[in-house]
């Protein structure tokens, strides 16, 4: 932990306004929020930001087929979006309604003329994929066909999941227009390239600083052996975004100016808080830590095209992008014609988004791998770890306080030490202390399933103790009734240092704790050094509730009914 604050500013990657979100969206934002929650937890300044990526051809279309503007659109996919992430916890300082802003207009032209200005823009006739049927030219997720690198079957017009490559539209195989299912014709117009490879020494030495993954940094170097390439930042109208302020009917790609919404979802928080200042995170100069979580789908993106416009218009460059891999339901790639894809309201209707949130923990750590919600492994490991291990310590001790001693903890002696452990109950305090060093440490590396297996060792440890000290068998002789009282105090102490452990994921719950506990403060890494002596507590009250298979089978028919309407 630091000895000093820290200025943090944290963002997501921006969901696109088009569509529900589902729990492999989840996967980032709830590893984003757990790592914000824990430097807030420490004391630092961190902000946590994100918003809706608004623009392009797929939000313009949508909102044709609905029969509303484009800007409606938006605003009611932001609405269900602000009630999805506050469902399941995830704590925005600022959620941004839409890219389609002045504050990001105002900074998309700012960039844009600096590079103009530093001769890094190009204009080029190009040929482009065109429905001859829509009379549209053609998006490049609007046209699909196989990949020109790998071959692979069903591929994007921009980039392939199979084998990463990207590309232009044109150069898939076998294409064929999304929309109406015809064969693209190309068409040509002029268009407006950024010379990204005037970047590429500046873009190896910022990799090169640790600002990625290795597997992220190895499947870059594979894209500068080939040699970076001038990139399109252009389209063509119609179109809904923002027009380029000296091209009348060219309009700026969303990958140009949705990046920019990190720094305009700040410059709108700034507008409402004093406190902050937009150029203490974003200025070139600025020692502020910028981080970026990302799917490995848009590295590309972030860690080539982003960096190098920031360079190029003066701005600083992010600290680190973190990039994560996706989610798979049963050992099945999500699919809604699969049926193995299930929306962020179908679990909040059947399941507590706790639960998510902790089996993401459980298995996310700082690598770029693919993490597997098992339904079965689920259930299983939430009765047992939360309910069975974590719960099970408050309940078995909280109600011999309230029999016993009105509600009051005693202090931590060793009148008596007895069991396996042979522990003394200070001394097994100080270990849960030093533990929440460990713990600290994994969870500042993103290492969160090794936090998780840490916290649930020193559960192992409570209960063991409790088990040893047999309060049930000990409050028979009312002679030894303070050694009852010592014993569960400790339980009880012990169940609350795994709770400020447990916070950033499941601060819900934690909440109910300090309740319960009637603690002085909110617990932090800073306040819970010392135990709570002679100290009443609330009733107890159950904290959380077993998963009933049910809810699994429930959920399942609503997932079920959902696809067969697809």
């Amino acid at each position: 932990m630091s000895p000093s604050p820290r200025r943090i500013l944290i963002t997501t990657a921006l969901p696109y306004a088009n569509g529900a979100l589902h729990l492999g969206h989840l996967v980032e934002y709830i590893q984003a929020d757990i790592w914000a929650r824990f430097h807030k937890l420490n004391g630092h300044d961190c902000l946590f930001i994100s918003g809706n990526d608004a623009h392009g051809t797929p939000i313009m279309i949508s909102a044709q087929k609905r029969g509303i503007t484009p800007e409606a659109l938006v605003a009611a996919v932001h609405e269900e979006r602000i009630t999805d992430f506050a469902g399941f916890l995830v704590d925005f300082d600022y959620f941004d309604a839409t890219t389609h802003a002045p504050e990001n207009q105002a900074l998309a032209n700012q960039i844009y003329y600096a590079l103009r200005d530093n001769k890094d823009i190009f204009t080029r006739e190009i040929a482009q994929a065109f429905d001859p049927e829509k009379q549209l030219f053609l998006p490049d997720r609007y046209v699909k066909g196989d990949c020109p690198r790998c071959g692979a079957n069903d591929q994007y017009g921009d980039n392939c999941e199979a084998c990463g490559a990207t590309y232009a539209p044109t150069e898939l195989k076998n294409p064929v227009s999304a929309l109406s299912g015809a064969t693209p014709i190309q068409k040509h117009s002029l268009h407006y390239f950024f010379q990204l490879e005037k970047y590429t020494d500046a873009l190896k030495k910022w990799i090169n600083s640790g600002k990625l993954q290795p597997q992220i940094a190895n499947k870059l170097a594979e894209w500068f052996e080939v040699g970076l390439q001038p990139w399109d930042i252009s389209r063509d109208a119609p179109y809904f975004g923002f027009e380029i302020p000296d091209a009348p009917g060219k309009y700026f790609y969303v990958w140009l100016d949705a990046p920019i919404g990190y720094m305009a979802s700040l410059k709108k928080l700034c507008a409402t808080r004093k406190d902050i200042c937009f150029d203490d995170y974003w200025k070139k100069d600025s020692v502020a830590e910028l981080y970026h979580f990302i799917g490995k789908d848009i590295v590309y993106f972030h860690a080539l095209f982003w960096p190098a416009l920031l360079m190029g218009s003066n701005f600083r460059t992010p600290s680190a992008i973190f990039t994560h891999g996706f989610l798979n339901l049963n050992g099945q790639k999500m699919s809604k014609s699969r049926g193995t894809f299930i929306t962020a309201r179908d679990y909040l209707t059947h399941l507590n988004p706790e639960y998510l949130r902790y089996y993401f923990a459980a298995k996310l750590n700082s690598h770029v791998e693919d993490i597997d919600l098992n339904l079965t492994d689920f259930v299983q490991r939430i009765n047992a770890d939360l309910i069975g291990k974590y719960i099970n310590i408050a309940s078995r001790c909280a109600g011999f306080i309230h029999k016993f001693f009105a509600g009051k903890l005693g202090e931590l002696t060793a009148s008596s030490i007895r069991g396996e452990l042979n522990q003394d109950p200070h001394v097994l305090y100080q270990h849960f202390i030093a533990a929440g060093e460990v713990i600290a440490k994994h969870y500042e590396q993103r290492e969160f399933q090794h936090a998780v297996r840490e916290i649930m060792a020193l559960a192992d440890l409570a209960n063991q103790y409790i088990a040893d000290q047999q309060p049930w068998i000990v409050a028979k002789d009312t002679a030894q009734l303070a050694e009852v009282q010592t014993i569960c105090t400790a339980g009880l102490n012990l169940f609350r240092l795994l709770t400020l452990y447990l916070k950033p994921i499941l601060p819900t719950t934690a909440l109910a704790v300090e309740n319960f506990l009637n603690t002085p403060e909110p617990l932090t890494w800073q306040n819970s050094q010392q135990p709570l002596f002679n100290h009443l507590i609330q009733p107890f009250k159950p904290l959380l509730q077993r998963i009933d298979p049910e809810s699994i089978n429930a959920l399942l028919a609503d997932t079920s009914k959902a696809t067969a309407t697809l």
